[in-house]
């Protein structure tokens, strides 16, 4: 079936399917992984020490694939060599970089005049009217469903995306609550011109860097196993349940601030599980789509498997029941 969309003709890639950001688990093996499935796999800028580690995290991508692939800059992890590692994307002439977590509007700036293409991620109608104005050449809508930061104002992927499919020209891609063909063909019916998965990827082999706990956890989620941490801080973020964000939400709600909770969110406490495997001392953020997962299949065999079910619900669409 033909898959193209404004999305695969602006990434040149042939489903459109891209993987989230992931801090810290994005590298270069997961990212070809994807690209070379036909998707469009992405390098986290901001886990990694500095531009030139960037620089080489990039070659590496290039050496197993030459299919196309971004760079996602999470600007809420405040950097002060964020525009050095901007440059270095633009000195190796990706394709096109995702920006999520803040204000968008240097990283925007400093790209106006490339060819580079500008995905920012959003989680408001107001958000994506105001990335359109700025000149970004789509959005990633982010549902509540989603893992790591989500809307203050708490409305799902099935509502917010086609809100924002009528209030912007340019492609929308869905985030959030999504992990198979179903949620790829859900999110084509609301208006949505491509997806981005991050928790669904965790879940793979390529994913070498996610402990096996971590993945252990995920397999073992229930739809209902996330809990939402930092609302205390209007920065509102859906972990995976265990007992440190129990611990995070309870002192959330006895001392709301950035003090009480510094230390409980901090990067070094998300590898903590994410690569050390400690559910006692560490987090990981995780959208509800954990639910639905129930096997660490290689990322080829994971979209074979969703273009196989997006291509049945397709073929039944527009039949007699």
């Amino acid at each position: 079936m033909n898959w193209n969309t404004r999305i695969t003709e602006l990434l040149k890639i042939q489903y459109p399917i891209l993987q989230g950001g992931l801090a810290y688990l994005a590298y270069a093996e997961l990212a070809a992984a994807v690209s070379n499935a036909g998707g469009f796999g992405q390098i986290t800028a901001m886990s990694l020490p500095d531009a030139q580690a960037l620089r080489r995290e990039i070659r590496r991508v290039r050496v197993l694939t030459d299919k196309p692939f971004g760079v996602n800059f999470s600007i809420g992890m405040f950097r002060s060599d964020q525009l050095q590692m901007v440059q270095v994307a633009m000195e190796e002439e990706l394709p096109a970089v995702t920006i999520t977590g803040g204000n968008p509007t240097p990283i925007l700036e400093l790209l106006s005049s490339t060819p580079i293409h500008t995905l920012v991620l959003v989680s408001s109608r107001a958000q994506a009217q105001k990335a359109e104005l700025l000149g970004a050449s789509a959005v990633i809508v982010v549902g509540y469903e989603g893992g790591g930061h989500v809307g203050r104002d708490e409305v799902g992927t099935i509502v917010l995306v086609p809100e924002v499919v009528d209030a912007v020209r340019i492609p929308v891609i869905a985030s959030g609550g999504i992990g198979d063909g179903r949620g790829w063909m859900a999110a084509h019916a609301l208006g949505a011109e491509g997806i981005q998965m991050g928790t669904r990827f965790i879940a793979t082999r390529e994913c070498r860097n996610a402990s096996i706990v971590y993945k252990n956890a995920l397999l073992e989620a229930g739809c209902s196993d996330t809990i939402v941490l930092k609302r205390s801080i209007g920065q509102p973020a859906r972990a995976l349940r265990s007992p440190l964000t129990e611990k995070i939400l309870k002192r959330e709600l006895a001392a709301p601030g950035h003090e009480a909770i510094t230390n409980q969110i901090s990067g070094k406490a998300n590898k903590r599980l994410i690569h050390d495997g400690s559910m006692e001392e560490g987090f990981g953020w995780t959208g509800q789509v954990a639910g639905l997962i129930k096997d660490v299949p290689t990322v080829s065999d994971l979209i074979e498997r969703m273009v196989r079910e997006a291509e049945n619900i397709r073929s039944k669409w527009g039949k007699p029941s």
